[in-house]
């Protein structure tokens, strides 16, 4: 299936997209967002990839880069800074598939961040993929920490066969552990019920000063399309969403909504970098995509 690739702008700034046009008649189409230091084939090819099977089973696709990446222009900016960036691309993506009526967002770390403090802007966008959301705060990542990594590493053979044989230094490892335990003890995803007072869809800003986390929340409460979770069981930003999910009672109502899919895999690291997750993760999607039309 023939690709195209063409810019659009955001103001005088030009951003580079590519379409997989998918079935003329579809009628939602998928917009996979950019997330980290990538561009718009993604970590693997998997973007890339992922576009192509879709495309073939019919639904359009748009890859692009928002300013400051990859091969668009504009200086480098933060997922916080690209609602204008998701806003121009949706317009260019329903503009070149005239039959097209909405859009679902597929992003990727902090691109699915991205897509949760912005997609309840856009009623044109009525469903998010979210793939290992980035939830980083200094105590999420210290209890992550505690659980990926110490715990794992005081039930490994290898830390007591180091330890007996005195090539580790046990208290620069105690200290080190009391340390990431205290930042961990900080509270900082809300824990009470209160960020989950009831509020329409509000036109009004999310509070800027909030923790990403309760930001985050907020979007999602805000949108009311379905979604569809994914995480990794080998990655330490999955870890730190599970972790701010075990925090708080509000995140906890939200991934218990009706509307929300999730689907865990094991073994797979924060990029599913090997083919046969890679292909369950794209399979997934469809799966989804193909039950909520």
């Amino acid at each position: 299936m023939t690709t195209e690739a063409f810019i659009f702008h955001v103001g005088e700034t030009p951003l580079v997209g590519i379409m997989h046009p998918g079935n003329p008649e579809a009628r939602r189409g998928v917009l996979i967002v950019v997330g980290g230091p990538q561009y718009r084939v993604g970590s693997h090819r998997q973007f890339l990839l992922l576009a192509r099977h879709l495309a073939e089973a019919g639904i359009p696709v748009m890859r692009f880069d928002y300013r400051g990446m990859g091969d668009s222009g504009g200086p480098q900016r933060s997922f916080e800074d690209i609602s204008q960036d998701l806003l121009a691309a949706t317009d260019t993506f329903m503009n070149r598939s005239p039959g097209l009526e909405s859009v679902v967002i597929w992003g990727l770390c902090d691109a699915a961040s991205a897509a949760l403090l912005n997609a309840w802007r856009d009623p044109r966008i009525t469903g998010l993929v979210l793939l290992n959301p980035w939830v980083r705060t200094e105590e999420g990542l210290a209890r992550a920490y505690l659980r990926q990594y110490y715990l794992k590493r005081l039930l490994g053979r290898e830390f007591w066969s180091e330890l007996m044989g005195g090539r580790i230094n046990p208290l620069s490892s105690v200290r080190s552990l009391v340390g990431m335990a205290r930042r961990a003890l900080r509270r900082q995803c809300v824990q009470s019920g209160e960020e989950g007072t009831d509020m329409p869809n509000a036109q009004w800003e999310i509070d800027p000063g909030k923790p990403l986390p309760e930001r985050m929340a907020e979007g999602w409460r805000r949108f009311s399309g379905p979604i569809l979770l994914i995480l990794s069981g080998d990655d330490l930003t999955a870890e730190e969403f599970r972790g701010c999910i075990r925090q708080s009672i509000s995140w906890r109502k939200l991934l218990d909504e009706t509307r929300v899919t999730v689907r865990e895999l094991c073994d797979a690291n924060h990029t599913f970098s090997r083919r046969v997750w890679r292909d369950q993760v794209t399979q997934w999607s469809l799966d989804w995509l193909q039950a909520i039309e």
